[in-house]
């Protein structure tokens, strides 16, 4: 499951009094909203409304004692974008208006964030209102920087470009549009350096596009002159996944199925029909597409880099263990814009959420000073499509240890299999909507009572 923290990514807030019915949730009602809560939420996305709802299911809170902030009407199962990408959902689906998956009980700001104050225990909005908390929980995502790679929006926004990204809701199916109409010619799909939104979901995409020319007769594995289209994955990446385990089964169905690999090669500009990459030795060299599916540049909204809370990489610095603030002991932090050592995804939140729960829970009952009542292990999962029909998921915790499921029943999760391409297709995309951003879902822990 793919991350997302705020609903698109972006943190926010302002909107209606959180009693009335949520039709009525406007901006007009913004000037009687009350300025002061016992918990502020910045971010409505898959952190956000887990953390926000599982908190008001604890029992300890009243209407509009929790505030969530988020500018976003659209909040989007970011997931399910890759499925979008190969054909196989309709992007329309996997999204849901942000004022219908959060509770009413719960104080919607539907502004953006302009910066903390942590010594004041206070938010700034982007319209010049502060909002003063007990407790803070910071994850509003992190950005998508389009314009990173120099030319790169000008060619998603051409519909006559094959150039296209599932890395975002107004373009995500263009992507299928683009693996359609090629009938020959050169296929490549980049990984960027740097931090990104579920490090699988590049080579998901291509492996669907790759399977989807296969049947159609335009691909056989080792291209050459006896396949229609080529190929390449390219990746600022060493390998083609991080965790040694399931890079090295990426790596065997690669070769197997004669995709061209370039390391280390992070892509910095597109022109035309050529994309110029950046190698680890400070070169440059040029590849020509003729489909181009690219993951832009990501990093921290400014309003989070720039403030008290975060460290050095612009992410708010929190104990990987008990997500709790380094320094501001009632600041916690999840999803996306957390500094936590582990992939960044939806799967990582539904484990993530439950510890800040309850470790805001014990803080605010004076027990800080005895050990925290739950403790997070950096897991993460990351269901990698590998062809229609068939999912490798990778299941693992900080230091790219496996920590898988159904290992139990004696599963080797390393190998795509048809249950859990039903898992990434039907049930996941279910269960987040109807439970996870509903506060009662827990992962692999299942449902959260």
């Amino acid at each position: 499951m793919m991350r997302a923290c705020s609903a698109l990514s972006r943190a926010a807030g302002s909107s209606r009094a959180a009693t009335l019915p949520r039709s009525a949730r406007t901006l007009a009602t913004v000037a009687t909203a009350s300025r002061s809560h016992k918990v502020v939420v910045v971010g409505a996305g898959a952190a956000g409304s887990s953390v926000s709802h599982q908190l008001l299911r604890s029992g300890r809170y009243a209407s509009d004692d929790i505030a969530v902030v988020d500018p976003a009407e659209w909040h989007h199962y970011q997931p399910g974008w890759t499925l979008v990408g190969g054909g196989l959902k309709d992007k329309d689906d996997l999204r849901m208006r942000v004022t219908d998956v959060l509770d009413p009980r719960l104080k919607l700001y539907h502004q953006g964030v302009q910066g903390f104050d942590p010594e004041d225990n206070a938010v700034t909005l982007s319209g010049g209102d502060r909002l003063q908390y007990e407790q803070l929980v910071v994850c509003p995502g992190i950005g998508i920087h389009y314009d990173k790679i120099k030319g790169l929006p000008e060619a998603l926004a051409d519909p006559a470009l094959p150039v296209s990204t599932v890395y975002g809701y107004e373009g995500a199916d263009k992507v299928f549009g683009t693996v359609e109409k090629l009938r020959s010619g050169r296929a490549l799909f980049t990984q960027p350096a740097g931090m990104i939104k579920c490090a699988g979901a590049p080579q998901k995409v291509m492996w669907l596009a790759l399977d989807h020319w296969k049947r159609a007769g335009l691909y056989k594995a080792g291209g050459g002159g006896t396949s229609d289209v080529s190929i390449t994955f390219a990746t600022a990446t060493p390998a083609m996944f991080g965790v040694p385990k399931y890079s090295a089964a990426l790596e065997a169905l690669r070769v197997e199925r004669g995709v061209e690999g370039l390391f280390q090669h992070d892509l910095v500009e597109v022109d035309g029909d050529k994309a110029v990459f950046a190698l680890a030795d400070g070169s440059k060299t040029t590849r020509q597409f003729d489909l181009l599916h690219a993951v832009p540049k990501m990093g921290p909204h400014a309003f989070v880099a720039g403030s008290p809370l975060a460290d050095a990489a612009g992410l708010v610095d929190v104990d990987q263990a008990t997500l709790r603030h380094k320094t501001h002991a009632n600041v916690w932090a999840l999803g996306d814009a957390s500094n936590l050592p582990t992939a960044k995804t939806a799967a990582a939140v539904t484990a993530q959420a439950p510890v800040v729960v309850a470790n805001l829970l014990s803080a605010l009952e004076g027990r800080s000073a005895a050990p925290p009542p739950a403790a997070y292990d950096g897991y993460t999962s990351c269901p990698l499509t590998t062809e229609y029909g068939r999912v490798l998921l990778a299941e693992f915790k900080y230091g790219g240890e496996p920590k898988e499921t159904f290992a139990g029943l004696g599963i080797d999760q390393a190998t795509p299999n048809r249950a859990f391409y039903h898992l990434k297709k039907d049930f996941f995309p279910w269960v987040y909507k109807n439970h996870m951003v509903k506060g009662n879902w827990g992962g692999p822990k299942g449902f959260i009572r």
